[in-house]
């Protein structure tokens, strides 16, 4: 057993949340929703859920989260800093890396910076250029459980595929339920999501 794993799992040992977790295949890559995203406490259950799983992982965060003494362990906890002032091309490099053949799981945090105003659809575009599946990982204050769900295979119908997203997400609350954002694309009535979202 790995280090990461025991600690993992020592953490859900004395944890009050208890681990919830379907399997997903751990040799591939794919994208993992962080949802609800309510708090930044967020990133230590989905750090525990991830580590427990052994997968290997890589998560987007502020560029301001990477600067000083800070910055190397971020990166060495998977972080890929995103500069939210100039995020162009950020779906494009994920796509290449990807597409190059780089295995791991993308976990995103679609409701962004929780301004309310609808998830990002960075994460679909990832997964529908690169063939990618989505598994849902959350975290519900309601019942302190945390884990991953299922692991989707996109269609290409969006509101259709968003139409699964929010009934699986419909009774999770996160960790601050009053922050909670309804699954919605903010352009999820075009084909594939669209362009011009960032992730």
């Amino acid at each position: 057993m790995s280090v990461r794993r025991a600690a993992a799992r020592a953490f859900w040992r004395v944890s009050r949340w208890t681990l919830r977790t379907e399997r997903v295949p751990r040799d591939g890559s794919g994208i993992i929703l962080g949802a609800p995203h309510t708090s930044n406490w967020d990133f230590v259950l989905m750090l525990a859920i991830a580590w427990e799983a052994e997968l290997t992982f890589k998560w987007l965060g502020k560029h301001t989260l990477f600067q000083g003494p800070a910055g190397p362990l971020m990166r060495a906890l998977g972080g890929i800093p995103v500069d939210r002032r100039n995020p162009a091309g950020l779906v494009d490099d994920m796509v290449a890396r990807m597409a190059a053949g780089e295995q791991f799981y993308l976990v995103v945090t679609p409701e962004g910076s929780r301004s309310g105003s609808g998830w990002k659809s960075g994460f679909y575009r990832i997964a529908r250029a690169v063939g990618l599946t989505v598994t849902l990982g959350y975290v519900d204050r309601t019942t302190m459980t945390a884990g991953l769900g299922p692991t989707l295979t996109l269609t290409g119908d969006v509101r259709a595929d968003m139409d699964v997203v929010r009934a699986f997400y419909a009774d999770k609350s996160g960790f601050v339920p009053a922050r909670r954002t309804e699954p919605r694309l903010r352009d999820e009535g075009v084909a594939d999501a669209g362009s011009s979202d960032q992730a």
